[in-house]
């Protein structure tokens, strides 16, 4: 899943912990590269108990994850998928097509 801010692709993590970060933005998960997090304005959901930004979303609950927090996801506010950088990534295709040339060995079609 790629950046939601910039579309830059998270690359295989090297040992420990990842540099990117998780958010809830407009009711869904999203990832913020490193890059990005240095933005003082992320837009991303906040907490209605403690105002924290740490906010993980799943099965259709969003839970804090500084004050344990659980609330259900809305549904009256539509994600609209045009809002985000990861919904159209372009390129997509192409770079898992690229990726299994590289790791099956095979060679395109004229």
């Amino acid at each position: 899943m790629p950046c939601y801010r910039c579309g830059v692709r998270q690359t295989d993590p090297v040992r420990g912990a990842s540099p990117w970060r998780r958010g809830v933005r407009r009711e869904t998960q999203v990832l913020i590269c490193p890059t990005c997090q240095r933005e003082h304005d992320l837009d991303l959901d906040h907490c209605e108990s403690c105002g924290s930004t740490t906010l993980i979303c799943r099965l259709g609950e969003v839970e804090c994850r500084s004050c344990g927090a659980v609330r259900s996801a809305r549904t009256d506010r539509p994600t609209d998928p045009a809002t985000l950088v990861s919904a159209g990534a372009p390129g997509l295709s192409e770079e898992v097509a690229a990726a299994l040339t590289r790791v099956l060995g095979r060679h395109p079609t004229p």
